[in-house]
């Protein structure tokens, strides 16, 4: 079978499009025909070597897939690596889609949409007529995480770094705009409330965008951290400097929610619902086919992209 394999650690250059022998089920897996792939910025460090987890060699990488099985479609977290036209998946990892959904807005659901509810309401505690922040309110969470904050009653303010961005985050019902490349971010943020401190701020680019992000925190307010697109780490921080304002600072990671029907099987059953209902509507950015995987991740790196990017096999 046709996939996309690295044997060396790097930039996406190191992807490379071979044939493999097919992967083999094992016990409680199944073998996945794959009709789209799911590319998250996840895998961009998979293929750095500068994820979570550390990875081993050779790796196909790609975690998220739909795939069919005896003729039943499932949204799947795949064991054996997502960039191929076959993949095995664990049993307790496949979740059947509803007819009412296509392929590319099942991809969606996942990482990004589950990524986005827990951002929301198990980790910010999010309540109605409270104001959240969006980073990266263009990209797959951020698209998704606009249209769950108005649906539950927040007041959003979107930051993007474009305006044909900013057009998108608008378009999605976000209440106000803010550039990304602000000096004062901070200030901007407080402006865009009203002159205020906001309650939530999802946030996912690191360095400065952190520490300025912090300091436009309510009292009470609530950071969510969800990743370091910048690759640059913010200011360490003391944990008694969130005493004053009495603020929280939380991080998530989605992997720690698989194997825990409560916290990811229904999760999904909502959000296809809300799909289905057309209460949510995933963006699709792009659609690149698999060999052309290399150009993917550049444009994500590049910060061209948005919504979610979709894998053809």
């Amino acid at each position: 079978m046709k996939a996309i394999q690295i044997s060396e650690f790097g930039g996406p250059e190191v992807m490379k499009l071979v044939e493999i022998d097919e992967p083999e089920a094992g016990n409680d897996e199944v073998l996945l025909d794959i009709t789209a792939i799911g590319i998250n910025y996840a895998d961009t460090h998979q293929v750095e070597n500068s994820y979570l987890s550390a990875q081993t060699l050779p790796l196909v990488p790609g975690i998220e897939v739909v795939g069919t099985n005896n003729g039943k479609r499932y949204l799947a977290a795949v064991s054996s690596g997502g960039y191929a036209e076959k993949a095995l998946a664990h049993k307790s990892s496949l979740f059947p889609i509803p007819d009412g959904v296509s392929d590319n807005d099942a991809l969606c659901m996942l990482v990004q949409g589950a990524t986005a509810w827990h951002l929301l309401k198990t980790m910010a505690h999010m309540q109605k007529g409270e104001s959240v922040v969006v980073h990266a309110a263009a990209g797959g969470v951020g698209t998704l995480a606009i249209q769950l904050a108005k649906l539950w009653g927040g007041t959003v303010i979107a930051v993007t770094s474009t305006p044909e961005k900013a057009a998108l985050a608008k378009s999605l019902g976000a209440d106000a705009l803010v550039d990304a490349a602000e000096p004062d971010l901070a200030k901007a943020i407080r402006t865009a409330n009203g002159g205020k401190g906001v309650d939530i701020i999802l946030e996912m680019v690191g360095g400065p965008t952190f520490d300025q992000s912090l300091l436009a925190l309510a009292d009470f307010g609530r950071l969510v951290t969800f990743g370091m697109a910048s690759r640059t780490t913010p200011t360490p921080l003391h944990p008694g400097s969130l005493m004053h304002g009495s603020k929280t600072v939380a991080a998530f990671w989605l992997a720690n929610c698989f194997g825990k029907p409560e916290l990811l099987d229904d999760v999904l059953v909502e959000l296809f619902g809300l799909v289905e209902s057309g209460k949510i509507k995933p963006v699709i950015g792009a659609t690149y086919p698999l060999d052309q995987a290399v150009d993917a991740h550049r444009a994500m790196l590049a910060r061209g992209t948005t919504g979610k990017i979709v894998l053809k096999p």
